[in-house]
């Protein structure tokens, strides 16, 4: 073990990227590999930065965070403007402060878009215009998440058919680059990967469907028995907030307005838990770097890592 923290071994820096739909296990497999390789954690979870959503979240307990150092948890509040980004800046920055001090540093979380972001870079698009978002936020309200998928089709079809068309904050934003540049935004994303000063491991986490979505039903009890409700209740003023766009917050809003039972509730962030959950799977498979393991394996996934570190030129 002395050997693989030895710089000599390999000329660049490693990322171990952990990733898996949510309730697999990713928090514990990446304090096992941080103990393993006495390193610190970044997270890449993009609801687990704000501070106010610990619970819906499933942010790591303060006995887990005690026992490995983590980053971006909790380090934002709901108000502050926040994007991918400014995340693959921050990442890039915290990773060359780290590297100081670890060989390896770990990467986890289950957004697809900021673990992207930090691997391979994101296209230079124009910054959002206050004016032009406020008037899609105000169509949204108005008329509805119909009204923006109707404009985004017709003004980038090839795009709208690649996101998650039920997500208004990715509509709202290829809609601004479309309209401020007047050229589709699926034609302004480059995808031209970014050249990093480290050399990037992609570990993923597996189980059967009908395992984890008891994982994630039971997950679910355990976070409206730690005390959702009242989290959520405390956060509903600033619903509005693309932060509290979230499963978990979202169907509890709907159940404070009257609108179905306490029940049917967290019936419904079950399912949409495990809906996320299969979003999530999607675009993970499309990444042939990624090797699976099934997150029981952690000593399986050390050697996997050992392994390739040896490997690298």
């Amino acid at each position: 073990m002395d050997s693989i923290r030895n710089p000599m071994i390999f000329k660049e820096p490693v990322l171990v990227v952990v990733v898996g739909p949510t309730a697999v296990g990713k928090t514990k497999v990446s304090i096992d590999l941080a103990r393993h390789f006495q390193t610190e954690i970044l997270s890449a979870d993009s609801r687990q930065f704000y501070r106010e959503m610990k619970i819906g979240t499933a942010s790591p307990s303060v006995e887990e965070l005690q026992e490995v150092h983590h980053h971006f948890i909790g380090h934002l509040s709901i108000s502050d403007s926040y994007n991918v980004s400014r995340f693959e800046t921050d990442t890039l920055a915290k990773l060359a402060e780290l590297y100081q001090h670890h060989r390896i540093v770990i990467l986890t979380g289950g957004s697809g878009l900021y673990i992207n972001a930090v691997c391979h870079g994101i296209d230079l698009l124009p910054d959002p215009d206050p004016e032009l978002r406020l008037q899609l936020k105000n169509k949204l309200h108005e008329s509805g998440l119909s009204s923006l998928q109707k404009k985004l089709q017709s003004l980038d079809p090839d795009y709208f058919q690649k996101i998650d068309q039920s997500n208004p904050a990715r509509l709202i934003r290829a809609l601004e680059v479309s309209l401020t540049t007047g050229v589709p935004y699926s034609v302004l994303r480059t995808n031209i990967p970014k050249r990093r000063p480290f050399k990037i491991l992609k570990i993923g986490l597996n189980i059967p469907r009908e395992t984890l979505n008891q994982r994630i039903n039971t997950r679910v009890d355990r976070m409206i028995d730690r005390g959702l409700l009242e989290e959520a209740r405390r956060l509903q003023p600033y619903q509005y907030l693309n932060a509290l766009n979230s499963v978990g917050y979202k169907e509890l809003f709907d159940y404070f307005r009257g609108t179905y039972p306490l029940e049917t509730a967290i019936e419904k962030i079950k399912t949409n838990t495990r809906r996320y959950a299969k979003r999530q799977m999607t675009w993970f498979r499309k990444d042939d770097n990624i090797t699976w393991f099934s997150p029981e394996n952690t000593q399986e996934i050390i050697s996997q890592i050992e392994n390739l570190i040896h490997l690298t030129p």
